[in-house]
């Protein structure tokens, strides 16, 4: 699953082939814990902790557009786009 940003210990990736979240969505992973997020900020699945869900939700509002570019680029077989991350 290609990854397209990492901050604060929290790795962002997406890889849209998956028959469980058909919405838009990317995978976050910190200290050993993984969530499902829709590209709107929504816990898909999976559980992260608290504050690590608030700064996912941070990104997510700075990034909307580009996440919306990469799921439509990884619906195409396309390559991601790295995201920035916070700061």
């Amino acid at each position: 699953m290609p990854r397209i940003c990492a901050f604060y210990g929290i790795v962002i990736r997406m890889y849209w082939n998956e028959r469980d979240h058909p919405v838009a969505h990317f995978h976050a992973e910190y200290d050993g814990r993984s969530a499902s997020v829709a590209i709107d900020g929504t816990v898909l699945a999976g559980s992260l902790p608290p504050r690590a869900v608030r700064l996912v939700r941070r990104w997510v509002h700075l990034h909307h557009d580009e996440l919306v570019a990469n799921w439509r680029r990884a619906r195409l077989h396309e390559p991601l786009a790295p995201i920035d991350p916070l700061p």
